[in-house]
Protein backbone atom coordinates (compact mmCIF):
# COMPACT_ATOMS: atom_id res chain seq x y z
CA UNK A 1 0.00 0.00 0.00
CA UNK A 2 1.29 3.44 -0.86
CA UNK A 3 2.23 5.81 1.91
CA UNK A 4 0.40 9.14 1.68
CA UNK A 5 3.14 10.77 3.75
CA UNK A 6 5.85 9.57 1.38
CA UNK A 7 3.93 10.73 -1.69
CA UNK A 8 3.18 14.19 -0.36
CA UNK A 9 6.66 14.75 1.06
CA UNK A 10 8.31 13.55 -2.16
CA UNK A 11 6.21 16.00 -4.17
CA UNK A 12 7.21 18.86 -1.86
CA UNK A 13 10.91 17.94 -2.16
CA UNK A 14 10.75 17.75 -5.95
CA UNK A 15 9.11 21.17 -6.24
CA UNK A 16 11.50 22.59 -3.67
CA UNK A 17 14.46 21.16 -5.56
CA UNK A 18 13.37 22.96 -8.72
CA UNK A 19 12.92 26.21 -6.80
CA UNK A 20 16.32 25.94 -5.13
CA UNK A 21 17.97 25.05 -8.43
CA UNK A 22 16.46 28.15 -10.02
CA UNK A 23 17.88 30.26 -7.19
CA UNK A 24 21.39 29.52 -8.52
CA UNK A 25 21.37 32.17 -11.30
CA UNK A 26 19.79 34.63 -8.86
CA UNK A 27 22.66 34.06 -6.43
CA UNK A 28 25.14 34.75 -9.24
CA UNK A 29 23.51 37.76 -10.93
CA UNK A 30 21.67 39.53 -8.11
CA UNK A 31 23.48 38.55 -4.90
CA UNK A 32 26.96 38.61 -6.44
CA UNK A 33 27.90 35.13 -5.24
CA UNK A 34 30.74 33.47 -7.14
CA UNK A 35 29.74 30.99 -9.82
CA UNK A 36 31.43 28.03 -8.15
CA UNK A 37 29.86 28.73 -4.75
CA UNK A 38 26.41 29.39 -6.20
CA UNK A 39 26.46 26.21 -8.30
CA UNK A 40 27.75 24.17 -5.37
CA UNK A 41 25.02 25.43 -3.04
CA UNK A 42 22.10 25.74 -5.47
CA UNK A 43 22.65 22.64 -7.56
CA UNK A 44 23.91 20.70 -4.54
CA UNK A 45 20.72 21.39 -2.58
CA UNK A 46 18.61 20.70 -5.67
CA UNK A 47 20.23 17.29 -6.15
CA UNK A 48 19.89 16.59 -2.42
CA UNK A 49 16.14 17.34 -2.61
CA UNK A 50 15.63 15.10 -5.62
CA UNK A 51 17.68 12.22 -4.20
CA UNK A 52 16.00 12.50 -0.83
CA UNK A 53 12.57 12.37 -2.47
CA UNK A 54 13.49 8.89 -3.67
CA UNK A 55 14.80 7.75 -0.28
CA UNK A 56 11.67 8.48 1.75
CA UNK A 57 11.02 4.77 2.33
CA UNK A 58 13.41 5.07 5.28
CA UNK A 59 12.39 7.02 8.37
CA UNK A 60 15.80 8.74 8.62
CA UNK A 61 15.15 10.42 5.26
CA UNK A 62 12.31 12.43 6.80
CA UNK A 63 14.76 13.81 9.37
CA UNK A 64 17.06 14.86 6.54
CA UNK A 65 14.03 16.51 4.95
CA UNK A 66 13.80 18.81 7.95
CA UNK A 67 17.49 19.67 7.48
CA UNK A 68 16.79 20.54 3.83
CA UNK A 69 14.00 22.85 5.00
CA UNK A 70 16.40 24.65 7.34
CA UNK A 71 18.96 24.96 4.53
CA UNK A 72 16.34 26.41 2.17
CA UNK A 73 15.39 29.02 4.76
CA UNK A 74 19.10 29.64 5.38
CA UNK A 75 19.52 30.58 1.71
CA UNK A 76 17.59 33.69 2.67
CA UNK A 77 20.83 35.14 4.03
CA UNK A 78 22.12 35.12 0.45
CA UNK A 79 18.90 35.71 -1.48
CA UNK A 80 16.37 37.38 0.84
CA UNK A 81 13.37 36.04 -1.11
CA UNK A 82 14.42 32.54 -0.03
CA UNK A 83 13.35 33.40 3.53
CA UNK A 84 9.80 33.54 2.19
CA UNK A 85 10.08 30.63 -0.26
CA UNK A 86 11.98 28.47 2.23
CA UNK A 87 9.39 29.24 4.89
CA UNK A 88 6.54 28.32 2.55
CA UNK A 89 8.20 25.03 1.65
CA UNK A 90 8.93 24.31 5.31
CA UNK A 91 5.24 24.83 6.12
CA UNK A 92 4.23 22.60 3.21
CA UNK A 93 6.75 19.96 4.32
CA UNK A 94 5.43 20.07 7.89
CA UNK A 95 1.83 19.82 6.73
CA UNK A 96 2.63 16.90 4.42
CA UNK A 97 4.66 15.15 7.11
CA UNK A 98 2.15 15.46 9.95
CA UNK A 99 -0.98 15.02 7.83
CA UNK A 100 0.58 11.98 6.16
CA UNK A 101 1.44 10.45 9.53
CA UNK A 102 -2.11 11.05 10.71
CA UNK A 103 -3.54 9.38 7.61
CA UNK A 104 -1.21 6.39 8.04
CA UNK A 105 -2.19 6.05 11.71
CA UNK A 106 -5.92 6.29 10.92
CA UNK A 107 -5.58 3.82 8.07
CA UNK A 108 -3.78 1.32 10.31
CA UNK A 109 -6.49 1.68 12.97
CA UNK A 110 -9.23 1.17 10.39
CA UNK A 111 -7.55 -1.97 9.03
CA UNK A 112 -7.07 -3.31 12.55
CA UNK A 113 -10.74 -2.67 13.38
CA UNK A 114 -11.82 -4.34 10.14
CA UNK A 115 -9.63 -7.37 10.85
CA UNK A 116 -10.92 -7.60 14.44
CA UNK A 117 -14.51 -7.38 13.23
CA UNK A 118 -13.90 -10.03 10.60
CA UNK A 119 -12.17 -12.34 13.10
CA UNK A 120 -14.92 -11.79 15.66
CA UNK A 121 -17.60 -12.60 13.13
CA UNK A 122 -15.95 -15.93 12.26
CA UNK A 123 -15.69 -16.97 15.90
CA UNK A 124 -19.49 -16.88 16.13
CA UNK A 125 -20.01 -18.61 12.78
CA UNK A 126 -20.76 -22.31 13.48
CA UNK A 127 -19.58 -23.28 9.99
CA UNK A 128 -16.12 -21.77 10.37
CA UNK A 129 -15.44 -21.96 14.10
CA UNK A 130 -12.41 -20.45 15.82
CA UNK A 131 -9.99 -22.23 13.43
CA UNK A 132 -11.20 -19.99 10.57
CA UNK A 133 -11.85 -23.03 8.42
CA UNK A 134 -14.72 -25.43 7.88
CA UNK A 135 -15.09 -28.09 10.56
CA UNK A 136 -14.68 -31.61 9.36
CA UNK A 137 -16.15 -34.68 11.02
CA UNK A 138 -16.32 -35.53 14.69
CA UNK A 139 -13.72 -34.13 17.03
CA UNK A 140 -11.43 -36.19 19.27
CA UNK A 141 -12.55 -39.48 17.73
CA UNK A 142 -15.99 -39.45 19.32
CA UNK A 143 -19.03 -40.24 17.23
CA UNK A 144 -22.09 -38.05 17.36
Amino acid sequence: MRSPRRGMCAAILCLEGITIGLSTPVMISVAGVGVAAAVAVGVGLMVACLLLAGMLRAEWAYHLGWVIQAAAIGLGFVVPLMFLLGGIFALLWGAAYFLGRSIERDRAAAYAAHDAERDGRHEHDPQRGPQHGPQRGPQHGTAD
